[in-house]
């Protein structure tokens, strides 16, 4: 991957409806070897999807919520079977499997406290757990899509 890529990755991390030709000019190519960069990023895995990003208080997503769980089983089929479990929340848009204390980490969106009970009262219901704590934000300082390209 060489400069141009990356500069055409950071516009797309910024606006991914970017119109192809602004993305040339900006890069300093033309339109054809332009598109055939980003078509080779796609194939190649690097840009994996194009996305809209929402509002999420204009969704009335307004709680934002972290779960820590910690478990007794380790097994792959406990882990593919609470994986699969938590795909099926819609709420709960990002689950990490953790170094530390914490075994599994989950960032969860819904409207309030009362639809937060019930997704923790799903969660609890598909997999067993040791241990269970949730903090709630209390303001988002910071929050991106845009991964830093200084690395590649």
């Amino acid at each position: 991957m060489d400069h141009t890529d990356k500069a055409i990755i950071a516009i797309l991390q910024r606006d991914s409806s970017t119109p192809v030709s602004e993305i040339a000019d900006s890069v300093g190519l033309s339109a054809t070897p332009c598109w055939r960069r980003i078509k080779k990023l796609e194939d190649e895995g690097v840009i994996t999807k194009r996305v809209a990003l929402v509002d999420r208080q204009r969704l009335n997503l307004r709680l934002t919520a972290f779960i820590s769980v910690k478990t007794a089983h380790h097994s792959e089929a406990w882990l593919g079977k609470f994986a699969e479990s938590v795909r099926r929340i819609p709420e709960i848009v990002e689950l990490h499997r953790m170094s530390g204390d914490t075994d599994y980490l989950m960032k969860v969106v819904c409207p309030d406290m009362a639809r937060f009970d019930k997704v923790y009262k799903k969660l609890i219901s598909v997999a067993e757990f040791s241990d269970v704590k949730s903090s709630f934000s209390m303001e988002d300082i910071k929050s991106t899509t845009e991964l830093p390209l200084d690395y590649v």
